[in-house]
């Protein structure tokens, strides 16, 4: 029989061993034979010791701080020995024989440059969240997934190119890393892995959704759904997204959109609401691109 590609499964914790736990039970059952599992531990303040004595067989890196989603993933990148590396967040858990679809699709399709699997609410079972994506428009600065929301019927179960992944859950060749670069850092939470796409797309390979297989997310664990950090980083990064990856006529209107639309239209609606702790991370988020707009951010890439 053929051997199996190596995979490098890697998987960032902060302040989550119980979901980073239920994760690792699920791989540990998996059907796929070849595979090494990186839990990167983002300065936890609950430690991940707990971690290492419930699955000993996991690789532990422990950074000395919290170097976000994308420095987290970077830390297991460098030392990443499989031919494929799969991104899945730690709240997550996974059926016996997910793994195998990503892998076809990547082996048989050498214009495939990442995959996707479909993403099904932990906690609202046959609901979608993801399979795959619309898009991005350039001019409001939002992307839309697929299905979001939606009954799972088995509507969605095929395997097509697509124009996002989904960062809970995104697998692409090893290779890439030292063709494109890590992900980058500057994000710190959210868009890294849209942004990371875009780069995949300009080197000139395909996002690919595959839904023949299945991943479970519980969502937003680390952040909170509704948190300040989170208000803080997805508008933030939603018009840095914009700097680093549009130029000309798109570049300016997202830019005019977010500060004369989007982020009036959400303040309102913070102030309507009485959610007064959103206010002023969303004015901090404004501000950051403001005072960072001289810089050349396709040059911070770290």
């Amino acid at each position: 029989m053929t051997a199996r590609p190596l995979v490098s499964i890697i998987t960032v914790n902060y302040n989550g061993a119980v979901h980073t736990i239920a994760l690792l039970d699920t791989l540990k059952k998996i059907s796929y034979p070849s595979v090494e599992v990186f839990v990167v531990d983002n300065a936890s303040a609950e430690g991940p010791d707990t971690i290492v004595q419930t699955h000993p067989w996991v690789k532990l890196i422990k950074s000395d701080k919290n170097l976000g989603f994308a420095g987290g993933n970077n830390l297991a990148l460098r030392q990443a020995a499989g031919k494929y590396c799969l991104l899945i967040n730690n709240d997550t858990e996974v059926p016996e024989g997910f793994l195998e679809p990503l892998v076809a699709q990547l082996e048989n399709n050498p214009r495939c440059g990442c995959v996707s699997p479909k993403l099904v609410y932990h906690y609202a079972t046959n609901t979608l969240q993801y399979a795959g994506s619309y898009g991005f428009n350039i001019y409001t600065g939002r992307a839309f997934a697929r299905g979001s929301k939606e009954k799972d019927t088995g509507q969605y179960n095929t395997v097509e190119k697509t124009e996002i992944a989904h960062g809970a859950a995104m697998m692409f060749p090893t290779r890439l890393v030292h063709e494109i670069g890590l992900m980058a850092e500057l994000y710190f939470l959210y868009y890294e892995e849209i942004d990371y796409c875009e780069r995949i797309k300009k080197a000139g390979y395909e996002i690919w959704y595959v839904g023949t297989s299945t991943v479970y997310h519980k969502e937003s664990m680390a952040t909170g759904k509704n948190s300040p950090m989170k208000t803080y980083y997805l508008n933030r990064n939603r018009l840095l997204f914009i700097r680093r990856n549009f130029s000309g006529a798109a570049k300016v209107v997202s830019v005019l959109f977010f500060y004369f639309v989007a982020v009036p239209k959400n303040f309102v609606t913070f102030i309507l609401k009485r959610n007064w702790q959103m206010v002023l991370p969303l004015m901090r988020a404004a501000w950051w691109n403001l005072r960072h707009f001289n810089i050349h951010t396709n040059e911070i890439l770290k």
